[in-house]
C-alpha cells in the first residue's frame, strides 16, 4: 500500500534542525507527489538497473530510495514500470542522481521521484553495483536510515540517530 502524502515544509525543518544537510537544487519533481518523506535506502549503480527494479519489487514501507548513478546523464535508470513497482510495494518515494524516462508517466503516479534530468534511453541490465552504503552527491553524504524530506523547497536530510 502506497503511504499517504507528506505533511511538513523542509524550510521548517531547516530552522529547527540547523545540523540537516540540504542537498543542492539540482533536482527536478518527477513524480505525483512533490512533497515526500521517509528513511533512506541506498544503492550506488552505473547506467545499470537491475538493482534499482530488485529494490523497488520488495516492501518499501514508506522508505525513500536514493540512487547514486553517478550523476550520469547517459541513460535513465528509473521508468514507469519501476516506479510502478515502487507505488505498488508502498515507497515513499525515490531520489536518482542520474536520469529518470517515462517522464509523463511517473507526474501520475502517487510516489515522489526527484532526479537530474529525464533521458529517452534505459540503462543497461548487467546486475552490477552496491547497496547499502553511504552516498555523496550533491553536496551531501545520506547514509542508510537517515530521514529524507523532500517537497517544493529542496530534500533535506537529518541525520539518524
Amino acid at each position: 500500500m502506497t503511504p499517504s502524502p507528506a505533511t511538513f515544509a523542509t524550510t521548517d525543518l531547516s530552522d529547527a534542525h540547523p545540523e540537516a544537510q540540504i542537498l543542492a537544487p539540482v533536482f527536478r519533481n518527477y513524480g505525483g507527489w512533490s512533497r515526500f518523506s521517509g528513511p533512506a535506502v541506498t544503492l550506488r549503480v552505473l547506467e545499470n538497473n537491475p538493482l534499482v527494479r530488485s529494490t523497488l519489487e520488495t516492501p518499501g514501507l514508506g522508505r525513500v530510495l536514493v540512487v547514486d548513478g553517478g550523476g550520469s546523464l547517459n541513460c535513465a535508470l528509473l521508468g514507469g514500470m519501476l516506479a510502478q513497482f515502487g507505488v505498488q510495494n508502498g515507497w515513499a518515494g525515490t531520489i536518482v542522481y542520474g536520469c529518470v524516462r517515462d517522464s509523463a508517466e511517473l507526474g501520475a503516479l502517487p510516489i515522489g521521484i526527484r532526479a537530474l534530468a529525464a533521458h529517452p534511453r534505459r540503462s543497461g541490465k548487467e546486475a552490477q553495483g552496491e547497496a547499502g552504503m553511504a552516498v555523496t552527491f550533491a553536496g551531501v553524504t545520506i547514509h542508510p536510515g537517515d530521514q529524507l524530506y523532500a517537497d517544493e523547497d529542496g530534500i533535506l536530510v537529518i541525520a539518524a540517530p
